[in-house]
């Protein structure tokens, strides 16, 4: 017997908002008892200017948890809590590696009830951090929403987190679409399954033209030096500071210390829907697919340690969803199975094209927000001595590894996994016109960055040993490290 086709009520998610919160983020908690914690994030950027945040963060008490009571107000105090725990380990001229129990003690409560890490993840900063400008107007319109919170104020970063939200609500229809092309496959509807594929392309193109509007409101530079910092955990840290990770204080003294990674893109569940749907498999960076095998077809995703990684850092409900949809997913075997559909096979490599341009676009942003960047701070630390580049740059900056130090710390290469990702996106590719198309040589360093109008190679080689320090911990562009970070 067939396993049911998941049903979305039961893991909290909508069918029109997707994986964001049906009911939307709370603005403020209800409850006058937590106003502490309200007062602190409506003035967190000034509290992280003038170095006093840690010291009020001191003082504070420890606050219960028996006064959150909705779904909501346990996502806007994870929220509130996170960004204050990311602003007290790294707002100050070099990063604590203690979290006081005014923050621990209920961060780790409420993460525990809402099944994710005790850190800013992308649920903190994106999912359950935005509100409509005019509620009566749709939230995927990137002119109609707001941030909650940011750590810097400026308009960079909650354009940042904003782009994020906007593909999330642009892409939710997607999700019921999709189960609904699951039960048509099951019962052979090929029509009904040709439509639904066609919709997700088109949605797909949507969501591509909702990231590349990145620049218009997010500063490289900004980015990289005064958001970026902030988004980092405390997991393969050492460089910058946190050499064992952070320990959360509970008053106990036998606490230890924890290490997790920090907010990603990755962590969009969204995402990773897709690739199930699709039938797309993921192997470990520099891993060549087997043709004349397919005794691994649906075990990737377990044997891709990143992706299961990151899965953890998922809203639980929404980590068992993905599990549960993996178990249904049939579209692409219902399209190898049904080569003479013409139409079906035209509409389901409609889909890995459209998404192969979502993850090409992609790179170009991290070749931008990143890549370039920490290149830029390479050339400029050449003559400080790494204690000095550290002090003054925190997270900003990059540093020269040996082969055995990169694989000691775990790092993970940038840009070799997002192309081996965004080429695996047209394995699955039914029609043989569609496979030699999308494996043109698509090299971002060979043709010019659709930001800057120029060629990577005037900045970077992709090649170079370079250590990357932020946003998901820490990775190394380097082929033979396994790799990481993004979609």
């Amino acid at each position: 017997m067939l396993p049911s086709i998941p049903v979305l009520a039961e893991y909290g998610i909508s069918p029109t908002h997707g994986f964001l919160p049906d009911t939307l983020p709370l603005t403020r908690l209800p409850d006058p008892y937590y106003n502490k914690w309200e007062a602190i994030a409506a003035n967190l950027q000034a509290l992280i200017l003038s170095r006093r945040l840690r010291g009020v963060i001191d003082r504070l008490p420890v606050l219960s948890t028996i006064g959150l009571e909705h779904d909501a107000e346990w996502r806007r105090a994870y929220s509130l809590l996170g960004f204050m725990a990311h602003g007290y380990i790294w707002g100050g001229d070099s990063p604590s590696d203690r979290l006081p129990a005014s923050i621990s003690v209920p961060l780790l409560e409420i993460s525990e009830h809402l099944e994710v890490p005790p850190v800013a993840t992308y649920a903190a900063v994106c999912l359950w951090n935005f509100k409509p400008l005019f509620v009566d107007e749709d939230i995927d319109n990137l002119e109609n929403l707001a941030t909650l919170n940011t750590y810097t104020g400026a308009l960079d970063e909650s354009w940042f987190y904003l782009v994020s939200v906007a593909i999330e609500a642009r892409g939710a229809p997607i999700i019921p679409l999709m189960l609904t092309a699951i039960a048509a496959a099951r019962h052979g509807d090929s029509a009904a399954v040709t439509r639904c594929l066609r919709t997700f392309a088109e949605r797909l193109t949507d969501l591509t033209n909702i990231l590349q509007r990145m620049h218009e409101s997010c500063d490289p530079t900004i980015f990289y030096h005064r958001i970026r910092p902030f988004l980092a955990g405390s997991k393969n840290m050492a460089e910058a500071g946190l050499p064992n990770g952070v320990i959360y204080e509970d008053g106990s003294g036998t606490e230890e210390y924890r290490q997790y990674s920090g907010g990603s893109n990755a962590q969009s569940s969204l995402i990773q829907f897709f690739d199930i749907i699709l039938g797309i498999e993921h192997r470990p960076t520099g891993e060549s697919r087997d043709p004349s095998s397919d005794t691994d077809r649906g075990r990737a995703a377990n044997r891709h340690n990143f992706i299961m990684e990151m899965r953890r850092y998922m809203p639980g409900p929404h980590a068992r969803f993905l599990n549960d949809v993996s178990n249904v997913a049939n579209i692409r075997e219902y399209v190898e199975s049904h080569h003479s559909d013409k139409q079906l096979c035209l509409a389901y490599d409609a889909c890995l094209a459209m998404l192969s341009a979502f993850r090409d676009k992609h790179i170009a942003i991290v070749t931008r927000y990143i890549i370039n960047p920490s290149k830029q701070v390479r050339a400029r630390s050449r003559s400080r001595s790494p204690e000095v580049t550290r002090n003054k740059l925190n997270l900003a900056v990059a540093s020269r590894k040996n082969k055995e130090n990169q694989k000691g710390t775990g790092g993970t290469a940038l840009i070799p996994f997002l192309k081996q990702a965004r080429d695996e996106t047209g394995e699955p590719a039914v029609e043989e016109w569609t496979r030699r198309f999308m494996k043109r040589k698509m090299q971002t360093e060979g043709r010019n960055d659709f930001f800057l109008g120029k060629t990577l190679q005037d900045d970077v080689s992709l090649t170079e040993d370079v250590e990357i320090k932020g946003l998901a911990g820490s990775w190394t562009m380097d082929d033979e490290i396994g790799g990481i970070c993004q979609y």
